[in-house]
């Protein structure tokens, strides 16, 4: 069996980019950490199957949708022939070369790494479940970072051809037909992807419009491009039934607008996550959990039990890997003592579809249910040089401010690059920039980046390539 420490200062459970992120860090603080994660590989989730297969996929996507469209620009290319099996393996190869580096990383840092199961049998202790047997190790502070997983349909388990996010990311074949249940990013880049390598995509959601997350203003591009690239999008439509047979699945809807397909291939499930705190014994424990089985944590990732602090999806939030990332190294320096909290005022979010859409601080729906006052200015890219280079004509950036200060509160992106772009509105909003400072910011040109300048500059009222306020009609 493997060799378990009798004690260690920081234990900690699961090893995803929240688990890999604190204990790194708290090896670097000079502590002594034990990370216990019952898969094989570091990595958990995000690298193994979600955020990085997903946009390995969503790169091919857009490479696929880029050729089929350049006839619009006087090149023609032949149909492409696709390798399934090639382009799993090249998947797979970007996901375990990342996941060589962890260990290496894990293993110069003196990281104890553990394979096994672990549970709570009290404050200050832990069961380890081995495949061999079972062991116990004493800690002065553990951190949860369990992460986790996707909730199925009412009655209806997930199966062979009823798919989550990590199924469909195995990519099994190219379904003719595809329903996907759920409009949030999940649904909308596994889409693209799908739709892109031949399939006839159908998504239904129960909302009435797509990504209820971001801004519509920032939605709507997006919304008439799947639209082109999907056989079907139905809002305010609930799946009632589910039948899984041999070789189909067999669907009822109820809705204004219900498909009249009702027989696919596969089914795509992407409605939402649950948390991952349910089998860690943790009435053993003081920590506590809301109504939804998040654990409650402080401004330190500290939950209601001292000795432990949970980070990452377990313990809510927008459920995003940099967040918990960042919620690790927060964690591991409050257990060190620094003067560390979780205090991010511009958490970015980020959809990989095409357009991509990117957002940071406030946001104009937020702002609205707060009943705080903001100025917004939009900054078309159908004004940008680059964007019009780029086929990114219908991008658009924004920009919410105080009326007042003219501080920068928000930004919101939907365009090519948006996932880099807004690092800039991280950035400003973090550092307290006002608009003055983003409009004297020198800008290249021609760049997407300059959209940023651009809607600063329009915010004064002075824009360069837009008609200021007092000549718009």
């Amino acid at each position: 069996m493997t060799d378990v420490p009798d004690h260690t200062e920081v234990l900690i459970i699961g090893g995803g980019v929240g688990g890999y992120a604190a204990a790194f860090r708290a090896i670097d603080l000079g502590m002594d950490v034990t990370l216990v994660s019952e898969e094989p590989r570091l990595g958990g989730v995000c690298l193994l199957r979600g955020c990085i297969p997903s946009k390995a996929m969503l790169e091919i996507a857009e490479l696929l949708i880029t050729t089929r469209e350049a006839s619009e620009r006087g090149i023609e290319f032949e149909p492409p022939n696709i390798d399934l099996s090639k382009l799993r393996d090249w998947k797979e190869g970007v996901v375990e070369q990342l996941v060589e580096g962890l260990t290496a990383l894990a293993e110069k840092r003196g990281v104890h790494v553990l394979t096994a199961r672990a549970t709570f049998e009290s404050s200050e202790t832990a069961k380890l479940e081995f495949d061999d047997g079972e062991d116990t190790v004493r800690f002065d502070h553990a951190i949860i970072a369990t992460g986790s997983r996707p909730i199925a349909l009412p009655d209806t388990p997930f199966g062979e051809r009823i798919m989550d996010s990590a199924a469909a990311l195995e990519m099994p074949d190219i379904p003719e037909r595809l329903l996907i249940v759920g409009g949030g990013y999940v649904g909308l880049e596994m889409g693209t992807v799908y739709a892109s390598l031949g399939s006839k995509v159908t998504l239904v959601e129960m909302a009435d419009r797509l990504l209820m997350r971001a801004d519509q203003d920032l939605v709507e591009p997006l919304a008439k491009r799947v639209a082109s690239l999907f056989d079907a999008i139905h809002l305010e439509t609930t799946v009632t039934g589910v039948e899984e047979a041999d070789d189909a699945v067999h669907v009822k809807f109820e809705g204004d607008d219900t498909p009249s397909q009702t027989t696919f291939d596969r089914v795509l499930v992407a409605v939402g996550r649950r948390p991952n705190s349910d089998n860690l014994r943790l009435d053993q424990t003081d920590v506590e959990l809301d109504d939804n089985g998040f654990v409650k944590v402080d401004e330190h990732r500290r939950t209601t039990d001292d000795r432990i602090y949970a980070i990452g999806d377990v313990a809510g939030g927008m459920l995003l890997a940099h967040e918990a990332m960042h919620e690790g190294g927060v964690a591991s320096e409050a257990i060190a003592g620094e003067p560390a909290a979780f205090d991010v005022r511009a958490m970015p979010a980020v959809v990989y579809t095409d357009p991509q859409i990117a957002w940071c601080g406030l946001t104009e729906e937020s702002a609205k249910e707060k009943n705080r006052q903001v100025k917004v200015t939009r900054f078309p890219w159908r004004a940008s040089g680059r964007a019009l280079t780029l086929g990114s004509a219908h991008g658009l950036t924004k920009l919410l401010t105080d009326p007042e200060s003219g501080r920068i509160l928000g930004v919101g992106i939907v365009g090519r690059e948006a996932e880099s772009l807004i690092g800039q509105g991280v950035l400003a909003i973090e550092m307290g920039a006002v608009t003055e400072d983003l409009a004297r910011s020198v800008a290249a040109h021609p760049t997407v980046s300059e959209t940023l300048h651009d809607a600063a500059q329009a915010a004064l009222n002075r824009p360069l390539h837009i008609a200021p306020k007092s000549v718009q009609q």
